[in-house]
């Protein structure tokens, strides 16, 4: 059953543009690119179930996922969008274009390929477990937190990240924004590929990082067959979070294709 998500709207102006946020994230993560999206789409930054300000929900895989977009989109009486999505959000992108393909005139995926990504290594079950390691109940300071996890989570950039959600009540004590119960419980559903029996024969741009392993030349084959008309674009230097450590790039990118000039 599809739940409420909650979004920030940026912007009123132009076509409407959903972005969606990967795994652990939310909309905030995307919010330098929604502003600057926003001078030329109503943009849409939507928190995905589970995340966020969106609410908790025992169930987590991409088709439910994409039940809630369309949801969103249905309660904003929104006809069709473009969409963007980063990672887990691709996913969910790729699965609602590929179900609704009516609801979608352009899309974007952010290194992500439409694939199966287990055998891969279980790094995210590593910062799961280093949240449930946090005693919230005696948490002091959003430093004291900082101190604790990074005994179990070693790079900084994916610490700082993971610190993004979590949030002080009035009363003063701590929570998790994360519904960290069903993403562990449903991990190995967030790494397959898109439940799907169809192509997506629009406009679609696939970018990836140069340095990071997550679009390979091998899924190029799959990607080609679920999007005949993608492209794939590779941002020099940038690892998985590539809007985040290429942002001028990354927004020229979408910008011209957005706008018709990647079209292949």
């Amino acid at each position: 059953m599809a739940v409420k998500l909650h979004y920030k709207q940026y912007s009123e102006t132009g076509k409407p543009l959903l972005v969606l946020h990967g795994l652990f994230g939310s909309q905030a993560n995307w919010g330098w690119h929604n502003k600057q999206l926003a001078a030329q789409f109503a943009v849409y930054g939507v928190d995905m179930r589970n995340h966020g300000d969106s609410p908790h929900d025992a169930e987590m895989s991409y088709v439910a996922m994409a039940e809630d977009v369309r949801q969103l989109l249905q309660d904003r009486q929104l006809s069709s969008c473009f969409m963007l999505g980063h990672s887990m959000g691709g996913k969910v992108a790729m699965q609602l274009a590929l179900s609704y393909p009516d609801l979608v005139e352009r899309l974007i995926v952010v290194d992500i390929a439409p694939v199966n990504y287990r055998g891969g290594g279980d790094g995210h079950l590593g910062v799961i477990a280093g949240m449930r390691a946090l005693n919230l109940d005696t948490l002091k300071s959003r430093s004291q937190a900082q101190q604790e996890l990074a005994k179990h989570i070693e790079d900084s950039d994916t610490l700082q990240f993971i610190l993004t959600n979590l949030a002080r009540e009035p009363s003063g004590k701590y929570r998790w924004r994360l519904n960290i119960d069903a993403i562990e419980e449903h991990y190995d559903l967030l790494r397959v590929g898109p439940e799907t029996s169809q192509v997506f024969n629009k406009p679609t741009l696939f970018i990836r990082g140069e340095l990071s392993n997550y679009i390979r030349e091998k899924n190029t084959a799959e990607i080609k067959r679920l999007f005949p008309q993608a492209t794939i674009e590779t941002v020099a230097g940038a690892g998985h979070w590539v809007h985040a450590e290429k942002p001028k790039e990354v927004q020229e990118l979408i910008t011209g294709f957005l706008n018709g000039s990647k079209d292949s």
